[in-house]
């Protein structure tokens, strides 16, 4: 009696010990996969930061407005058809109508970040 109880308990282990490495083995992967679309260092740090901000991801709000390039005609496109469609008046959602607006929201954020920076004033021309 007392040996099958060893081996319930044994057995008992054994399962629990593999179960308990294979989730630290998923969660690993799925930490490794969020570095990898967060981009790391100084980009995956401002990408964490609008997210923060806007409480949505690119991906995301690229799905809300259904877009698969950030260009802002596109943007403003669908984010007015989108718009209109979800207005509380024609029976519309406004939970929805705030969803586009905060994609929009995200989306303007990253294309205003992927603008290229204006060039800097020539020191020679700096009068001190």
């Amino acid at each position: 009696m007392a040996k099958y109880i060893a081996q319930i308990i044994i057995l008992g282990t054994q399962v629990i010990g593999r179960a308990f490495a294979r989730a630290l083995r998923q969660e690993f992967a799925a930490s490794q996969e969020a570095t990898r679309r967060g981009g790391g260092g100084q980009k995956g740090a401002s990408r964490a930061a609008a997210n923060a901000r806007t409480g949505i991801t690119l991906e995301e709000a690229q799905q809300i407005l259904n877009i698969d390039k950030l260009d802002p005609e596109i943007i403003a496109k669908s984010y007015e058809h989108l718009f209109n469609a979800n207005d509380k008046s024609k029976g519309g959602s406004f939970y929805l109508q705030s969803k586009v607006v905060r994609a929009k929201e995200r989306l303007d954020q990253e294309v205003e970040s992927r603008k290229p920076e204006t060039e800097p004033w020539p020191l020679d021309k700096l009068e001190l």
